[in-house]
């Protein structure tokens, strides 16, 4: 907490030293933070080299130092990406304060789940949207963040639905957040258990009262097909049956109740016979203890961790990713006990992963912020910038079917004339309250041969720095270009 002395203290600070002496409290107006230390240092091969592919895959893209300082890490590539990895791998021995700091600002994003409802929806989608892009842009935990985008498409909540308006800004901080580099079992338990995820596929209602009463089996078929085994997994709607009989009970206050947002099983609403899931036996009286049966049997099943294996290295390596690599992920998953960060090390080591540069097209969120990355833009992740992501099709926490964005390029191609308009509209600081100091960038990257080198992630050509008259246009023709749109 900010006591009154020390804001007087700061405010005088900032008239007599200017705003580099702020201490991180108090540079939360600012719309940028101090990029990694230490002198820029641009890639000098004619193609993207192993640091640049990291920093492509692992980050949304390099801040200015970025490169540097991974490449420094170490006397070879290969050993300096190893402990970039590792690094990665640990966010929470990452100081990421200063950013801290500036996202306590959105004050509902600590809020209490049940103080959510005190406001309005639309105030907060634009904090965990702006949060989301602030985050990404900026903190150093790079590799988190990414997994944080992965497993909110994994377990997609349209904020849109009934009670989710309100519900889903906890849902991204109490179970996405919490347990995004932690432990799958977990994590699919801490969503099985959201109040969001109650609301948005069903579970709440979800019961039997009545020996003719049927489950309702929304949320248990994408529990099997898009959360755990994948559509290919095996079950049959057998299954999907008997899993919605083990989750029934299981309920949520709404906005009008007392306690809204409060999780709850009733035990009287509860199917408390014999089923039979995947082929083993749950027997009958356990009440509650069926959810718990359901997910151990679920949670480490070797389907689910091919279908997660999958999705991970066509989110890493490529759209239609190597068998090889997706094996070895898979055995890891299932050896690990569900681990995620085990498991990424595995795929991040795989020879796949490692040649495999500028196999993927940047999804329109990725794209964006990484523009604002590589350019040093000041920004405040306001409506302006999320206006290019819904022309875009890519706003967070706003698709509407429970599969989330897509991670495949062919989704995304259509996406390319607003991109070239971003792009336009960021090198002329035509985006309000965002912009770009290009003069310093130039400044700071050695001149526009290493802008240009910053930008592509390896030594440009002579066309790409000449072809436009002037370094505005120069940055558009960059930022819009095939090589750039790819990591």
């Amino acid at each position: 907490m900010i006591t009154r002395k020390q804001f007087l203290l700061a405010g005088a600070a900032l008239t007599l030293t200017g705003c580099a002496d702020i201490p991180p409290e108090f540079r939360l107006g600012l719309r940028t933070l101090e990029p990694e230390p230490g002198p820029f240092r641009a890639p000098v091969s004619d193609s993207v080299d192993l640091v640049s592919h990291a920093l492509d895959r692992l980050s949304f893209g390099p801040r200015a130092g970025d490169y540097g300082r991974v490449a420094s890490l170490a006397g070879t590539q290969q050993d300096a990406v190893h402990r970039y990895i590792e690094e990665q791998l640990s966010p929470r021995d990452i100081d990421d304060s200063t950013l801290d700091h500036a996202i306590r600002r959105i004050e509902t994003l600590s809020e209490p789940l049940g103080e959510l409802f005190e406001y309005k929806e639309k105030v907060l989608l634009g904090d965990i949207t702006r949060a989301a892009l602030l985050r990404a842009t900026w903190s150093k935990r790079q590799l988190y963040e990414k997994m944080v985008h992965f497993w909110t498409d994994h377990f997609n909540i349209d904020s849109s639905k009934g009670d989710c308006r309100w519900l889903k800004a906890a849902d991204d901080r109490d179970v996405i957040r919490v347990h995004a580099l932690g432990s799958f079992p977990q994590l699919l338990r801490a969503s099985a258990l959201s109040p969001a995820m109650l609301w948005y596929l069903d579970g709440r209602v979800n019961r039997k009262q009545k020996d003719a009463d049927k489950p309702n089996e929304n949320y248990a078929r994408e529990l099997l097909e898009l959360h755990t085994l994948g559509i290919h997994g095996g079950y049959t709607q057998h299954d999907v049956m008997e899993v919605a009989r083990c989750l029934t009970g299981w309920t949520v206050r709404t906005v009008k109740q007392f306690n809204k947002g409060r999780v709850e099983f009733h035990g009287e609403q509860h199917d408390d016979g014999e089923k039979t899931v995947l082929g083993r036996t749950i027997p009958p009286g356990l009440g509650a203890q069926d959810f718990d049966r359901v997910l151990d049997i679920l949670s480490l099943h070797p389907a689910t961790a091919h279908h997660l294996a999958e999705k991970l290295c066509r989110h890493f390596i490529a759209d239609d990713p190597p068998a090889a690599a997706i094996d070895k992920v898979e055995r890891s998953f299932l050896a690990e006990g569900g681990e995620i960060r085990p498991v990424l090390r595995t795929l991040f080591t795989t020879p796949e992963f490692l040649a495999s540069r500028r196999t993927k097209i940047k999804r329109p969120f990725e794209f964006i912020v990484s523009a604002l990355r590589v350019t040093q833009a000041e920004t405040d992740a306001g409506p302006a910038i999320l206006d290019y992501l819904v022309r875009m099709g890519h706003a967070p926490f706003q698709y509407p079917t429970p599969e989330g964005y897509s991670d495949r390029a062919v989704h995304w191609m259509g996406t390319l004339l607003w991109r070239w308009k971003f792009a336009v509209a960021l090198s002329r600081n035509e985006i309000r309250s965002t912009s770009v100091h290009l003069d310093q960038c130039a400044k700071d990257f050695g001149g526009e041969s290493g802008l240009a080198a910053h930008i592509l992630g390896r030594r440009p050509l002579p066309e790409e720095i000449t072809g436009c008259p002037t370094p505005q246009d120069r940055l558009a023709l960059l930022l819009a270009s095939p090589e750039f749109q790819r990591c």
